[in-house]
């Protein structure tokens, strides 16, 4: 599976950004998918994963209520809904896919088998 991230920009305290995830391969369906970022001179983090059906999220306790992450296997794109963003959201934000069967998602870095590239997300205050 390969992933490409997009959607990112430069938005105001408050403000909205879709970030979409396109994969290519027919297995895309088959894995599930999260969200990560990595703040400038820190660790990457985990802020949201969905099931293979979609059915089951998961979301980093600083995300919870703003972000919505969603799922069109039709199309083999992942997307992160960010609402309500704050400068502390600045960050890259990488989609990544993971074969594997978890319950609950995974929310660690080393589950995740394929990452896409990365896009800037950065939020003035």
């Amino acid at each position: 599976v390969q992933l490409q991230a997009s959607g990112g920009g430069l938005v105001q305290d408050g403000g909205s950004l879709r970030l979409s995830c396109a994969a290519s391969g027919r297995t895309f369906s088959r894995h599930e998918m999260g969200w990560f970022r990595q703040a400038p001179g820190k660790e990457r983090v985990f802020v949201a994963a969905i099931s293979w059906g979609g059915d089951t999220t998961r979301y980093a306790d600083s995300v919870k209520g703003r972000f919505t992450i969603s799922r069109d296997n039709a199309k083999n794109t992942v997307y992160l809904q960010m609402n309500s963003l704050k400068p502390e959201d600045t960050a890259v934000y990488y989609c990544a896919a993971d074969r594997t069967y978890r319950r609950p998602l995974a929310v660690g870095l080393r589950d995740y088998d394929f990452w896409g590239q990365g896009t800037q997300v950065t939020v003035s205050s």
